[in-house]
């Protein structure tokens, strides 16, 4: 046996030496083996040869068995390591400091984000319009995201009833414009982006001029009046609205873009419903941490969008009921007759 192990050796180490490819001395080898195997089958029991190499004609069919079944192993597992995608774990350097880089860790490492997305969501521009209880949850989630610029439109000031749900204000920012207060907490959170606040009520003379400078609309009012316009001057742009509502106990959201053949707003509601049906969280009252859970939730749909990750809610709508801990899911379609965006 020694023999044979002294041959394979010099085989590989002659090969190496005249730089013959890995493969090619592999085959010598098993070549070797085989005619090794041969002899102790075909040679009769007691000639030099066979016993030189061995004597059993049982010897090399199992260590043949054996080289086999270690090969067989490594092939099969370098194959199953070619079919796993590794995560990409690390941003491009350029345009991104040390300290981006080290914040954003936990983005970059999604498979589904990545270097790239993250270079997306600092290059985009989103508009929130509403800093109460669905704005200051999705800016500050943007804002924590990293979306390069944020544009948040509102005409209210901080009142004392404000802080028991809408989290991005303080005590001491009462009287304050709410879009002032939120911009204050954006930029002390992540002070590598740029925050446009914009103190004034959102007219249909100043939406599409506001509107074409983002990629993407947040709405987070609490009024008809202002849901429908923000509607349609997304259509009239072909923007991208995500809008969000809650009441009570309940909130709703859905991506809206009939630019790709999806609803716009008014194909969902084509009409304000009686104030009676839906009166305001001053009137009915609102959980607190509601919404919470639905700003945030149209801010992952925001990053989902620009990111390019999972499916968003584009043509469906979402609702959650708080007090019974159910969410519920139902497809909503484009109207041919819509006054917004019909065909």
């Amino acid at each position: 046996m020694m023999v044979v192990l002294t041959m394979a050796a010099a085989l590989w180490g002659i090969g190496a030496a005249m730089g013959t490819p890995r493969r090619a001395r592999w085959i010598m080898i098993g070549i070797l083996l085989l005619l090794v195997n041969l002899a102790q089958i075909l040679l009769p029991e007691g000639n030099t040869l066979r016993e030189a190499t061995g004597g059993d004609a049982r010897l090399w069919p199992f260590v043949m068995s054996l080289i086999a079944i270690a090969f067989g192993y490594k092939y099969l597992l370098n194959k199953l390591k070619k079919r796993i995608k590794t995560p990409e774990v690390s941003a491009p350097k350029a345009g991104f400091s040390d300290v981006e880089l080290d914040r954003y860790a936990r983005h970059i490492m999604l498979r589904e984000v990545g270097g790239q997305g993250q270079k997306a969501l600092r290059n985009a521009k989103v508009l929130v319009v509403g800093a109460g209880g669905l704005g200051a949850p999705a800016l500050q989630y943007l804002a924590a995201a990293g979306v390069g610029t944020i544009g948040v439109i509102d005409d209210d000031l901080v009142e004392n009833a404000n802080l028991q749900r809408q989290v991005i204000h303080t005590y001491d920012q009462i009287g304050a414009p709410k879009v002032m207060s939120a911009a204050d907490v954006m930029t002390a959170q992540n002070p590598h982006i740029t925050v446009r606040p914009y103190h004034r009520r959102l007219t249909a003379e100043i939406a599409a001029e506001l509107f074409a400078d983002y990629d993407l609309i947040l709405d987070g009012t609490d009024n008809f009046e202002t849901r429908y316009l923000v509607n349609a001057a997304c259509v009239s742009l072909g923007k991208l609205l995500i809008s969000g509502a809650l009441t009570q106990w309940e909130g709703q959201l859905s991506l809206f873009d009939p630019a790709h053949d999806a609803p716009c707003y008014a194909c969902v509601f084509p009409s304000a419903p009686d104030p009676a049906l839906v009166p305001s969280c001053a009137e009915a009252g609102v959980i607190g941490p509601l919404p919470g859970v639905v700003g945030s939730m149209m801010a992952l749909e925001a990053i989902k969008e620009i990111t390019g990750a999972g499916e968003g809610l584009r043509g469906r709508l979402l609702i959650y009921d708080a007090l019974y801990a159910q969410t519920r899911v139902i497809s909503v379609k484009r109207r041919a007759d819509c006054q917004v965006c019909g065909r």
